[in-house]
């Protein structure tokens, strides 16, 4: 689905983002992009959507260059950014200017997913909040069964039911041919979603592997001893620490990988 070489990619001399960039994600599940502030990861989804272009290297999506944004392309991708400007228009409106854009727009899908989210398609959009406005656009990215949604922090704003519904659509509404990218720092937000990690930091991948490969390599334990730990942070009763699995399935930490990102071996 998704295959990146040596990019290159900086806004001015002194700021440079990416310097000889790999990167593979295959089609299929959903990949948590997470990074710290500055890393690039809204950066990449950019270029992944051909929203900027690559100063050097290579970026394949679908088969396609994005930059070159062809409508075969645009048709197959829904890229909901953290921040965006909506129109002053209500619900129906917007689906009923924009889903002829995507062939597999499913509309009694978009109304049972506004139903779930608790959202009234006759509101205007730009007298809701943000976190009404992002259940829109959520639901409405989901409906369009695009082979690639691309989500960059989608549950800034909601509530804490709502982001139990995220989850719940999220991982009830791809097909096998669908890959989702969320970028996030709300890493509770998605432990249990995800089936593919990938972190970055300082414009290098640190980490790209399923939840199960990462389960095989790491165990996610509380010890009394930060002895012979990857990573380890004091915590009630010892330490929460990274430790090599050695055979011993845990539940993945995800905030604790995060953390342990430059120690991972």
């Amino acid at each position: 689905m998704i295959h990146v070489e040596n990019l290159n990619f900086a806004y001015s001399k002194k700021k440079t983002v990416f310097n000889g960039l790999n990167l593979d994600i295959p089609t299929g599940g959903i990949t948590g992009i997470l990074g710290p502030n500055g890393a690039g990861k809204t950066t990449l989804l950019k270029l992944l959507t051909g929203l900027m272009f690559p100063k050097a290297g290579t970026i394949s999506v679908m088969g396609d260059t994005p930059g070159d944004r062809l409508p075969r392309f645009l048709e197959e991708l829904y890229y909901v950014p953290d921040e965006f400007m909506i129109p002053a228009i209500k619900g129906s409106r917007f689906a009923e200017l924009y889903k002829p854009f995507y062939p597999r727009f499913d509309s009694a899908q978009f109304d049972r997913l506004l139903t779930d989210f608790e959202v009234e398609i006759d509101e205007k959009l730009n007298k809701t909040s943000l976190g009404q406005k992002k259940k829109f656009m959520v639901a409405f990215a989901l409906a369009t069964n695009c082979r690639l949604l691309v989500f960059d922090e989608p549950t800034n704003g909601m509530d804490i039911p709502a982001k139990n519904v995220f989850r719940k659509v999220a991982a009830g509404s791809l097909r096998d041919d669908q890959l989702m990218l969320i970028s996030t720092h709300q890493v509770a937000d998605i432990s249990r979603l995800i089936d593919r990690v990938l972190i970055i930091d300082r414009g290098q991948v640190l980490l790209n592997s399923t939840t199960w490969d990462i389960s095989q390599r790491y165990a996610f334990v509380t010890t009394g001893s930060a002895d012979g730990a990857l990573y380890a942070e004091e915590a009630p009763g010892g330490f929460r620490a990274v430790v090599p699995a050695n055979g011993e399935q845990t539940e993945i930490d995800l905030e604790l990988l995060f953390n342990a990102r430059k120690n991972l071996k």
